[in-house]
């Protein structure tokens, strides 16, 4: 098994790339491991889950909350879970989320590590040590920054991956090239989403270099003082339209990208957001779209990354160049109302 270690701060993630979820029990004792996973992954792959402790929670964004948390707390209270135990959650970032933040906080803390199962998962959510939940439509105000032991990349998951998912994913795939990686822009600019969904092994390669793009930002930043707040592109207006609109996650953050470059044009002189939108567009995502305005500045401006009267926004200076700019709050309700 090929695996490669990322050390943090006060932790390490072994990562494996391209290994089956078999190779699990050569890593951990799974005798001790509580698998948590979705409906949606366990009917999918029900033979992969056998002679494991299985904890099988509703599917989607709305059960990404503090009530499914206590009753998966409850089940391992029933489990006999202690301090030994592992949870290894199996699924897309509502999962990789719950996990991360149930194990974070049980017992003060156990270990947990993760098989992404879905794009978006596997270059992004499942990366850095980020567990949230959500509380109304404010996503991930709640949670705690804590790293994986481990994360498996098992791509047999994406072989029942509907293409809206792949679209899903490829929203976090071109945030990276806007930000950090101009070279990868252009090759996304080439091929598209069927190229990708048939080309496994190029899918592959692509998901590797998006994993070690983000693994990077976050060694250098585990806690978001500096460069890993440009992983935000398209996050602030995304995250507030999200939950209210009940978009998907690859949906809000689209949207929330065409609108950053706009503002990027008017406060940088950026001159790509045509580029930006087309390549979007070409892997199936939104770009502009109708909103109240007035009623997502107000979820907006909750925003974690407000510090105090103003919101450090992500804008880019051109193609594969993110920076953080702050911006007086009153100017960003002013730039988000004339959008």
């Amino acid at each position: 098994m090929e695996k490669q270690t990322f050390r943090f701060s006060s932790a390490s993630t072994d990562i494996y790339f391209a290994n089956g979820i078999s190779h699990l029990k050569e890593m951990v004792d799974v005798k001790h491991a509580i698998f948590i996973t979705d409906e949606n992954v366990f009917n999918a792959h029900q033979k992969r889950f056998k002679n494991y402790n299985t904890i099988v929670l509703k599917a989607g964004e709305e059960f990404k909350t503090q009530a499914t948390v206590d009753s998966v707390i409850l089940q391992l209270i029933e489990m006999e879970a202690d301090r030994k135990t592992i949870l290894i959650g199996v699924g897309g970032g509502v999962i990789t989320d719950l996990t991360g933040y149930v194990a974070s906080t049980y017992m003060r803390g156990i270990k947990f590590g993760f098989v992404p199962t879905t794009l978006l998962a596997l270059v992004d959510a499942s990366i850095g040590g980020k567990n949230g939940i959500d509380i109304g439509v404010y996503k991930n105000i709640v949670g705690t920054t804590r790293q994986p032991s481990f994360i498996l990349h098992d791509l047999i998951f994406l072989n029942t991956l509907p293409e809206t998912e792949w679209q899903n994913g490829f929203a976090e795939i071109i945030k990276h090239a806007c930000i950090k990686d101009a070279a990868m822009f252009k090759q996304l600019q080439n091929y598209s989403l069927k190229y990708y969904t048939i080309k496994k092994k190029e899918a592959c390669l692509l998901i590797q270099r998006n994993a070690k793009i983000k693994l990077k930002v976050v060694q250098a930043d585990e806690f978001e003082q500096a460069d890993r707040k440009l992983l935000n592109f398209g996050h602030t207006l995304g995250h507030a339209l999200e939950n209210q609109y009940e978009l998907s996650h690859g949906q809000a953050i689209s949207i929330g990208m065409t609108y950053a470059s706009e503002i990027s044009e008017q406060l940088l002189g950026f001159k790509h957001t045509s580029a930006v939108t087309q390549v979007l567009e070409q892997y199936g995502l939104p770009t502009y779209a109708d909103f109240d305005k007035k009623q997502v500045f107000e979820v907006l401006k909750m925003d974690k990354k407000r510090a105090r009267k103003e919101m450090n926004y992500i804008l880019l200076e051109k193609i594969g160049k993110g920076i953080v700019k702050p911006i007086p709050l009153d100017e960003l309700e002013h730039l988000i109302s004339n959008l």
